[in-house]
């Protein structure tokens, strides 16, 4: 089908959703592009403190997405389900400027988070929902390549904002409450959901523990590569404080971020096309590969030459790598199995993200920030050296 014919037909309930995330994401953006600055900055928090903070709210995120699947089907109102999700994380948004101590934006981190984790698999359903087959590719990618968008711009908003208003940060945080209700407002006037038939159907939970042991050994690597992974790539939180270390003002700093994003966005799609013609396991070991030199370049970065090229490396480490290890999991596991596979691997990678951060925190303030980046490096190798250790043709990672 022709690309504008494809657009044409794309629901309009779709384009809503994609302006929902493009608008919630430039929102996050901006706070968290400059949220490590006025933690440590301004609070005077800790690295280790900030660890915790980082750690406990992505992992929050990721556990919560176990489930949010499940609670979906359940009450089929996809709708009110994303009205929870996205209006918890934009009533988050006012508390950051807010905020005068670590446990309040401990507090707003994590339940912005919890939003997060609810409102991803009832998006993803209603998309599907009410996508005509033969276009629902393109409905799902018009949706993502939305919300890269905002992920984009939402640091480089926050840059112009620190220009004009000369760095006042709980200002341009008060500015990135406005996205966030814009977001929300496009649910009520823009989503339309379409009418289920009525549900009788008992929860079920995504992780049943009596299938744990029908699951192949070839799963089991897959689930500890992905966490040596997870814990190898601690919270963007500490790119952000190494350009500030490295000589970038608190103005400049989010452009960490949108360096970042915009080398993840140009090699997404490449590295997914590949992925279909060359072993999985090639690509991630490629992106791991790109994750190693960008830890050890921002490790020794002593110029902004120097940490923009480990950001780089970083960006494209997860254009390489984002998507892989769920397609893993799907080639490792039968039909049958797949929702309690993805439930246990989301479960266990929320636990690394958790331990990720809070180490690389420890390790930020007793040995220094080098030391932060070493352990990243180290780490991977691992999960890089286990690898190589799969047999291809036992694993499916072709």
């Amino acid at each position: 089908m022709p690309e504008t014919v494809t657009t044409r037909n794309i629901p309009r309930t779709v384009w809503a959703l994609g302006f929902v995330s493009l608008f919630m994401d430039l929102s996050s953006e901006m706070v968290h592009a400059l949220l490590p600055v006025f933690l440590v900055g301004t609070l005077g928090v800790s690295m280790i403190t900030l660890g915790i903070i980082e750690g406990v709210a992505e992992a929050t995120a990721l556990i919560v997405k176990v489930f949010s699947g499940a609670i979906s089907d359940y009450f089929g109102k996809r709708k009110s389900l994303l009205l929870v999700g996205y209006g918890l994380a934009a009533l988050t948004k006012p508390l950051f400027p807010l905020a005068h101590s670590a446990e309040m934006v401990f507090t707003a981190r994590f339940l912005d988070r919890i939003g997060k984790g609810i409102r991803g698999a009832p998006r993803d359903a209603l998309v599907a929902d009410i996508s005509p087959p033969e276009i629902r590719g393109a409905c799902f990618g018009l949706r993502q390549s939305m919300d890269t968008v905002g992920a984009f711009f939402g640091p480089a908003v926050a840059i112009g904002l620190m220009f004009i208003f000369s760095g006042d940060i709980p200002l341009v945080l008060w500015i990135a409450v406005i996205p966030a209700l814009v977001a929300v407002s496009l649910i009520f006037v823009g989503v339309n959901e379409p009418a289920h038939e009525q549900r009788t159907q008992h929860f079920r939970s995504p992780i049943r523990l009596q299938l744990l042991y029908s699951f192949s050994p070839a799963y089991w690597r897959v689930v500890i590569v992905g966490a040596l992974f997870t814990l190898a790539r601690f919270s963007e939180a500490f790119l952000v404080l190494r350009g500030q270390q490295a000589g970038l003002s608190a103005t400049w700093v989010p452009i960490v971020m949108v360096v970042m994003a915009l080398f993840y966005t140009l090699s997404a799609y490449p590295a997914g096309k590949l992925s279909d013609r060359v072993s999985r396991k090639a690509l991630l070991g490629v992106g791991l590969i790109l994750l190693i030199l960008s830890d050890l370049v921002l490790a020794n970065a002593e110029s902004i030459t120097m940490l923009m090229l480990g950001v780089t490396l970083w960006g494209l480490h997860m254009g390489f790598s984002e998507g892989l290890l769920a397609a893993l999991v799907a080639d490792t596991t039968p039909e049958g199995l797949k929702g309690t596979a993805f439930g246990v691997f989301n479960l266990v990678s929320g636990f690394s993200m958790l331990l990720a951060s809070a180490l690389a925190g420890l390790l930020w303030q007793t040995y220094g920030s080098a030391m932060t980046f070493y352990a990243g490096a180290a780490i991977s190798a691992v999960a890089f050296i286990l690898l190589l250790m799969q047999r291809q043709g036992n694993d499916h990672m072709k």
